[in-house]
């Protein structure tokens, strides 16, 4: 009897020791988040509407020339051409500044042959004045020339000013001595006479600088 107890209490010592040396594995567990970083693709540029520049220059070289053209018109039946010549250096420019802070477009009239300093051609200017000429000279009519085009986020526009009867009187080849003397007074380094009707003595332009 007393050799089974001990064997007994020997098994059950055994059992105790195996609880307590259990070893309990403790996993852990490891996640990789992977994060995607987009990219977002640049906005596209707004499509650039040129038939509406084009209706807009239109609209603002007519206006400029309309007004120009009515004062004139007022100052010769007042004073005559010399009289017109005297409106015409004063009230141009500010014609043309209004007419391009209301149209949003840098509005004037160039000439290969200028009258005034600031009215000479740049490069690409005088490049489409000598193609009217051409264009001219191969029959088109030089009421309807123009031009438009969209160059390095500029839209440019030209259109030809032919010239007119009433134009003679100072852009043609027999001006009186008034209107000499005055020419002389007003612009010394006049260079456009010696028209004939018909021809084209300059042009509008109109030029708009677009968002990129």
């Amino acid at each position: 009897m007393k050799k089974l107890v001990i064997t007994v209490s020997l098994a059950a010592l055994l059992v105790a020791c195996g609880d307590k040396t259990e070893t309990t594995q403790v996993t852990t567990e490891t996640k990789t988040v992977e994060t995607t970083t987009t990219t977002q693709a640049p906005t596209p540029a707004t499509p650039v509407d040129k038939a509406a520049l084009v209706e807009q220059a239109k609209g603002a070289v007519q206006k400029l020339g309309g007004t120009l053209k009515g004062e004139l018109e007022t100052a010769i039946k007042a004073g005559g051409p010399v009289e017109a010549l005297s409106i015409c250096q004063k009230r141009a420019p500010e014609i043309a500044k209004s007419v391009s802070d209301e149209s949003g477009m840098q509005v004037s009239r160039v000439s290969l042959k200028n009258r005034n300093p600031n009215g000479a051609v740049n490069e690409w200017q005088s490049k489409v004045l000598n193609e009217f000429d051409s264009r001219k000279a191969a029959g088109e009519d030089p009421n309807t020339l123009v031009y438009s085009d969209i160059v390095d986020n500029e839209f440019r526009f030209m259109k030809a000013i032919p010239t007119g009867q009433v134009c003679l009187t100072c852009h043609g080849t027999d001006i009186s001595p008034a209107v000499t003397a005055k020419l002389k007074e007003l612009y010394p380094k006049d260079i456009a006479t010696g028209y004939k009707e018909g021809d084209i003595r300059g042009a509008f332009v109109a030029v708009k600088q677009l968002a990129q």
